[in-house]
């Protein structure tokens, strides 16, 4: 249903529920002003003290989750009779993505739409079309004094997080988006991304230090993490760029805290705050597998953001003052759970293919990677053996058009298409994946779930504009699209 319906259901009922009010109470008077809850405020209880709005709202994003990643994950963990956490929330919806330029977007543009809710083109952050500045739910929510955060197994300044907490033009100026991180002072942000803070991208400040001078506690690992104990402001950096691939933990002996770990800290500590806090969740490396064909990272990537949903709900069903929505911002490369989908090779595959790349053998005078090592990588972590063919058709993709070496990352989407081919995985075909400007993202649908107050809000077909107007409507915060009024009511 779309918002504009909701809104005209909405106001129908209001006018319904006044004309009762006063057949049944002809000697009272309706006093309409502010201060008696007649307009937009954050009066959350109704006169027998039940809570009516969410204080607390999380917001839970799989970036790329479409349908298929969601059933890949639910067959390769739990078997055609299995379920998901995220699939036994009460309502459920779905959502169409397409940006203003395009319709296909890309992560700016939808994490832009779900945060403003105001369209936007592809590659910008927090601003319209034409470049004006845009405020977010997080945004309105720290406007009414609640806490705010940000939690992501990407760069904390990539695209997702940066579209609730920054405005940049393009998505590509993360070191612009760290500094308004550190410029609004937000309470909470983990992630990976360490790089965009030091004095090398920051012309010569160290961001990480003057964080530490605005009383941020910093954290590096999650020994130090899971260490913080009554934290006011948080700044968890884990990884210089993306965090590590679930595969790829002890591969590279990481140290880094899961998705859920960070949750459960966020959790505890904007919790303590009486007035309630926004926080987004987002389990980013669903995406990038899914751009590689990674159908073991799909599936493990999906399940560790499933298991977090299943944390937070347990936190959140303790409590009647929270709403969780649980969505994704797009689709990436039409992932299906074919029929003769290899379940049980895709489970022994035991590495990224991002991670095979690396451990490829370079031939700096051929400019290629040995046909030798490429071939005993693939077997030793993906089970069989490159053909020649093959081989020889990924040392040609390695180049882009102007003759210079892919991203790493790149080179493994090549490895990753060849072994989802393998093994019978339903997947956008690499010749596609080239000719998209978003690298394999697609128009698909995707799925939104929600529980708590408000949650019945969720339901039948929704645009990707519709997340934050909801929210801020459940939540009774006065909110026009893209923009905070300038007085609030807390």
């Amino acid at each position: 249903m779309k918002f504009s319906k909701l809104m005209r259901s909405a106001g129908v009922l209001a006018i319904t529920a006044s004309v009762l009010m006063a057949c049944n109470n002809e000697s009272d008077e309706v006093d309409a002003s502010p201060d008696n809850n007649g307009g937009n405020t954050d009066q959350s209880e109704n006169s027998e003290g039940t809570q009516t709005a969410p204080k607390n709202v999380i917001m839970m994003i799989g970036d790329g989750m479409g349908v298929g990643q969601i059933e890949i994950a639910r067959l390769l963990e739990h078997g055609k009779e299995g379920i998901l956490h995220m699939e036994k929330l009460e309502h459920a919806a779905f959502m169409r993505t397409y940006s203003s330029n395009n319709w296909v977007t890309d992560s700016a543009a939808a994490g832009t739409g779900i945060a403003t809710s105001v369209k936007t083109d592809n590659g910008m952050l927090g601003v319209d079309p034409d470049g004006n500045e845009l405020d977010s739910i997080l945004k309105l929510f720290q406007a009414h004094d609640r806490k705010v955060g940000v939690i992501s197994n990407n760069t904390v300044t990539d695209a997702t997080p940066a579209a609730f907490t920054a405005n940049v033009e393009s998505r590509s100026g993360q070191e612009e988006i760290a500094r308004q991180m550190l410029e609004n002072e937000y309470d909470l942000m983990l992630g990976g991304g360490t790089d965009y803070f030091l004095p090398e991208r920051q012309d010569g400040n160290n961001l990480i230090e003057e964080f530490e001078e605005l009383g941020y506690d910093i954290v590096t690992d999650r020994d130090e993490l899971l260490d913080v104990e009554n934290s006011e402001k948080l700044l968890g950096l884990f990884h210089d760029s993306f965090m590590n691939y679930k595969v790829d933990y002890d591969l590279y002996d990481s140290n880094e805290p899961s998705l859920n770990e960070m949750s459960e800290v966020a959790l505890d500590m904007l919790s303590q705050d009486d007035d309630g806090f926004f926080l987004m969740i987002e389990g980013a490396r669903i995406d990038h597998a899914a751009h590689a064909a990674d159908f073991t990272s799909v599936w493990q990537e999906t399940i560790e953001f499933d298991e977090t949903v299943g944390d937070v709900m347990e936190w959140a069903g303790e409590r009647d003052d929270t709403l969780v929505v649980v969505l994704a911002d797009h689709e990436t490369m039409g992932m299906a759970a074919s029929e003769v989908m290899d379940k049980e090779a895709l489970r022994n595959v035991s590495a990224s293919p991002e991670y095979m790349v690396s451990q490829f053998e370079f031939d700096e005078d051929k400019g290629i990677y040995t046909p030798e090592s490429v071939r005993s990588v693939v077997q030793k972590y993906a089970n069989f053996e490159m053909s020649d063919e093959n081989i020889d058709a990924f040392n040609e993709y390695i180049y882009d058009e102007e003759g210079e070496l892919r991203f790493p990352h790149e080179q493994g989407w090549e490895i990753g298409s060849f072994i989802a081919d393998q093994y019978g995985a339903g997947v956008m075909s690499r010749e596609i994946r080239a000719a998209s400007s978003t690298g394999g993202h697609t128009g698909n649908m995707v799925p939104v779930f929600a529980e708590g107050l408000g949650a019945e809000r969720f339901n039948g077909t929704l645009d990707n504009t519709d997340i934050t107007q909801i929210l801020a409507e459940v939540s009774e915060l006065d909110f026009k699209p893209g923009e905070i009024p300038d007085q609030t009511n807390d």
